[in-house]
């Protein structure tokens, strides 16, 4: 045991003190922590207000309508509300309109006292009122939310014009095609849980991409380091000192016990973000309405589904390293390796897209099947968790059936391991593998 804890001593510490880790380690909370707190504090950014000058050339006095919309807008609420719009109505129509037209456009941007003269300008015609496209001219007009927040405020009121040209009662029309949105919340057991399904669907699709890029990362740095130390001659060193099963048992561990420390870490964060966000925002000085916007669009993770995600991580990972250690010992250089890890990159990939299915019926009869498939239980598992209650006899059998999978894909990379690390020349082929299992 003591060999089996000097190769896991070796591998941790070669990894954790590399610069590679600890920036990604303590970047990745920083990086949680500005997702939250950056958008609440754009929120409560105000921009300056924007003159914007209408050029209304229709023959139902439209632009005054407009104009007095523009000037309804305010950014914020209460009494720190602000005008939005600072609009100028300029009437014309005939020959004019160009000439007009293109004058006001010629000021756009020009820097006066208190900023640009003009921000943009709004062109209003029957012609577009009647086909819908009307003309905006400005210097913001590549931003795509302020121009539909301007669209936003004109749509409305071109609709009331065209019902009213018709004869319709537009109040009665509004009412009747207001907005209907649907409020999703997740129920668990018969129980609330207080999430949304946009929430839980965050949270599924985060925890699948998590568990795919640590499967991604740390696999092949098990695979990359047994080729580095075949090419290198160490392993004939420690093949006599110590048994093969003990080099890869040490070599899964020492890797896996890095990325449990770091995806722990990062868990961590992530919980304690979740949880206590609204605490972190008002360290920001981020107001309460500002924060409850914000912690609306933050899913909360709940410490059971932390434990489950943490457990089926580990499982997965002892698994797929096992079979990245057995591609690593059946090669010779790191380029052989890149064509013979197909076969294990593209169990993970259907894992992922496994999520697919859990997202759309966490309880359909294949999700149900794949629950109990050791090679996609570590995604399955988790993501039906977050989204729908699993019973803790269903959690054991998928766990314990991972384990004994688990154990036998070890028993049969550590015979393909034990002949391997010392195999040299060609890469080996399915009927050497063969071999290698049934007389290591």
């Amino acid at each position: 045991m003591n060999k089996v804890w000097a190769v896991i001593r070796r591998e941790f510490i070669e990894r954790v003190r590399t610069k590679a880790f600890l920036l990604s380690t303590l970047l990745f909370p920083v990086f949680i922590g500005a997702m939250m707190v950056l958008p609440a504090l754009l929120l409560t950014k105000t921009s300056g207000v924007k003159r914007v000058a209408v050029l209304d050339g229709t023959s139902v006095d439209f632009g005054a309508r407009v104009n007095n919309a523009l000037l309804a807008v305010k950014r914020g609420s209460g009494g720190d509300a602000s005008a939005q719009y600072e609009p100028t109505l300029v009437v014309t129509g005939g020959e004019r309109m160009e000439a007009v037209r293109d004058s006001l456009i010629a000021g756009i941007g020009l820097a006066g006292e208190t900023g640009p003269s003009l921000n943009g300008v709004l062109i209003l015609t029957d012609e577009g009122l009647a086909s819908g496209r009307l003309q905006y001219f400005g210097d913001n007009a590549g931003s795509i939310s302020a121009m539909q927040e301007l669209e936003g405020t004109v749509r409305p009121l071109v609709t009331r014009q065209r019902l009213e040209r018709e004869g319709v009662d537009p109040m009665v029309v509004m009412r009747a095609i207001g907005p209907v949105s649907l409020a999703t919340q997740r129920v668990a057991e018969g129980k609330l849980t207080g999430q949304s399904g946009g929430a839980t669907f965050a949270i599924a699709y985060a925890m699948g991409f998590i568990l795919y890029m640590a499967l991604l990362i740390y696999g092949i740095q098990v695979m990359t380091s047994i080729v580095e130390e075949k090419s290198n001659r160490i392993m004939e060193v420690l093949a006599s000192s110590m048994s093969p099963f003990q080099m890869l048992l040490g070599k899964i561990l020492g890797v896996g016990s890095v990325a449990f420390l770091q995806l722990g870490i990062w868990a961590g964060a992530a919980y304690a973000a979740t949880t206590y966000r609204v605490q972190l925002l008002g360290l920001f000085g981020v107001d309460a309405a500002a924060s409850s916007g914000v912690s609306s669009m933050i899913p909360s993770i709940p410490g059971s589904l932390l434990v489950v995600f943490l457990a089926f991580f580990v499982l997965g990972f002892l698994l797929y390293s096992a079979m990245f250690a057995a591609v690593g010992s059946m090669c010779n250089t790191v380029q052989e390796t890149q064509q013979a890890q197909f076969p294990v990159m593209f169990l993970i990939i259907l894992g992922l897209m496994t999520m697919f299915a859990l997202l759309n019926d966490p309880n359909s009869p294949l999700v149900m099947t794949l629950s109990y498939v050791p090679f996609w239980t570590p995604f399955v598992i988790p993501i039906r968790y977050s989204m729908a209650p699993i019973p803790i006899m269903g959690l054991l059998v998928s766990a314990v059936i991972t384990i004994l999978g688990m154990l036998a894909i070890v028993w049969v990379a550590s015979r393909i391991y034990r002949v391997g690390i010392l195999s040299y020349g060609k890469r080996a082929s399915l009927r050497d593998l063969w071999r290698w299992v049934r007389t290591a």
